[in-house]
């Protein structure tokens, strides 16, 4: 059995795409299993940085071929421009395949995405406004338009005359905005079949043959676990499941296969976007994490929230996930700080809890319970020895590994693939 997932443990922005991209180049098949172009992952070989919102992050990795896959809602001309710049940067996208049953972001998705935003004032989710929820939406009241269907063009173009009629009717009537036209989407959707119909597959039987061979087959996952429609904060999540259980549903793959599940954790915790983040630091701490940290999105380069290590929601996503290894990313950061909070427990209403509540309305009202580190203030960047790590960086990875009851595998200290402490390897 050979199936690795790699998921975020967090809010996102863990380091998830650096990972991949290290493990990619001993992997067969790299999948990515749900979401959008509404998450970037950034890769850095020998300086250079690449950062991906739709390609899986092993496409730099010429021995696996990348698959974008079922559970994947897709903007095709974001993917166009990022097979364009790969090219133009002589990279190959030759090992590149895309399920049919992926869904199309279409123009309209884009657009009620940016207007129910807008609607929503002060309530607002705080979406990248790329489509990606109201293209979830349209699949699953069935109206949505599949990257397969660009094979059969005469049926596409009846389900858009559909779907269209739909669609214009509350662009106009609800938001009193300018509809669109038919024939000028038929136009760009015949520009997108023509060049992406070599790459459509059936992703799933090839998945599932590959498995069946014994191949080695990483899936890899978008946003974290505390973005997840079902156990983030929700209203405040993504439209997918970006879990290890998302896998299933988003690659068609049966859970058996499944037996290396990765989470990535960042040293601190960051957030984009509205929702609760108990650890939050609104002051210079708050600022030193993200100026250091690089902490602006990829997608949008909104700067992010930052603070500091929330472990109650490290260890849910050890729960939910099942995760049998952790890759911790950018302790490199916390060289700057004398002092290291971490985030060990909640106090709700005068009374300790250790699990996160559902609600919002009581997410707002918790308050950290935090356990305090030495700072190391030295530079790690160049180490790649745990034993040669100062002995209070070693106490912070320690104790994470003891209160999350799961082995760190693997150390990031910089954003370069070589940038890496090993503690055990991932992939034999």
């Amino acid at each position: 059995m050979s199936g690795f997932v790699v998921v975020g443990t967090q809010w996102g922005d863990e380091g998830k795409g650096k990972i991949v991209d290290v493990l990619a180049s001993k992997m067969d098949y790299v999948v990515r299993f749900q979401g959008g172009n509404n998450a970037g992952h950034t890769v850095v070989v020998n300086g250079k940085k690449t950062i991906l919102h739709l390609l899986p992050s092993g496409i730099l990795s010429k021995n696996a071929i990348c698959i974008i896959g079922p559970g994947v809602v897709v903007d095709p001309f974001v993917l166009l421009d990022e097979i364009r710049l790969l090219k133009e940067n002589g990279m190959t996208i030759d090992h590149l395949r895309i399920s049919d049953r992926a869904h199309l972001i279409m123009p309209y998705h884009i657009k009620l995405d940016e207007l129910q935003e807008k609607s929503l004032a002060a309530n607002k989710i705080g979406t990248t406004k790329r489509g990606i929820g109201p293209c979830y939406a349209d699949k699953y009241t069935r109206i949505g338009l599949r990257v397969g269907d660009l094979k059969e063009f005469d049926y596409f173009k009846e389900r858009l005359a559909q779907v269209l009629k739909i669609k214009n009717e509350i662009i106009t009537k609800v938001y009193n905005e300018k509809p669109f036209d038919f024939d000028e989407l038929v136009e760009k959707f015949a520009y997108v079949k023509n060049q992406l119909e070599l790459m459509i597959v059936n992703a799933t039987d090839m998945i599932n043959i590959a498995l069946a061979e014994k191949k080695d087959v990483l899936f890899e996952g978008a946003q974290a676990n505390m973005l997840d429609i079902d156990y983030g904060s929700y209203p405040y999540v993504t439209s997918s499941s970006p879990t290890s259980g998302g896998v299933v549903s988003g690659a068609g793959v049966s859970p058996r296969f499944l037996k290396n599940i990765i989470g990535v954790v960042k040293a601190y915790s960051t957030r984009v976007g509205e929702g609760p983040f108990v650890s939050e630091q609104l002051n210079e701490d708050g600022d030193m994490l993200r100026e250091v940290g690089g902490e602006y999105g990829a997608t949008t380069g909104r700067p992010r929230r930052c603070g500091w290590l929330d472990l109650v929601v490290v260890k849910q996503a050890c729960m939910i996930n099942g995760l049998t290894d952790i890759v911790l990313t950018k302790i490199d950061v916390l060289s700057k700080f004398d002092k290291i909070p971490v985030c060990v427990g909640y106090e709700f209403d005068g009374k300790e809890i250790y699990s996160l509540p559902s609600t919002i309305s009581e997410c707002n009202r918790l308050k950290p319970i935090y356990k305090y580190f030495d700072g190391w203030k030295e530079d790690i960047s160049r180490i790649r020895s745990y034993d040669e790590l100062p002995l209070n960086c070693k106490k912070y990875i320690e104790f994470i590994e003891k209160y999350t009851n799961t082995r760190i595998s693997l150390i990031s200290v910089g954003p370069d693939r070589e940038n890496n402490i090993i503690t055990h390897p991932l992939v034999a």
